[in-house]
């Protein structure tokens, strides 16, 4: 299961798409020396660093919230610095629905 982002997903907002950038800025403004260091601060393994350096994992809204928690970045700037300028999010209708358990009424 290595699916690489695709950078040209309109949900990345197109080839302006780095995570590298957001990552290198919050290790700047933190101090950080690496990416183990930054991994600690925000509570995950490295290798979730890793793979969000290689386009095989996206940042998540969870981790975009600790980012925030630990630097007092808005998320609005975090997104920015990521490449996402998005200004409205979308949520499928059928994310809504409850889940359908299978048991039938008697």
């Amino acid at each position: 299961m290595s699916t690489i982002l695709n950078q040209t997903d309109p949900q990345t907002n197109g080839e302006s798409y780095n995570p590298d950038n957001l990552l290198d800025t919050l290790m700047t403004r933190l101090h950080y020396k690496n990416d183990a260091a930054l991994s600690r601060a925000l509570e995950v393994a490295p290798p979730v660093i890793s793979k969000i350096r290689h386009r095989r994992l996206p940042v998540g809204a969870s981790l975009l919230i600790r980012m925030h928690e630990i630097s007092h970045i808005s998320i609005k700037e975090l997104r920015a610095y990521m490449g996402d300028r998005r200004t409205k999010f979308r949520i499928s209708p059928q994310q809504f629905k409850p889940a359908s358990t299978g048991m039938t009424k008697a």
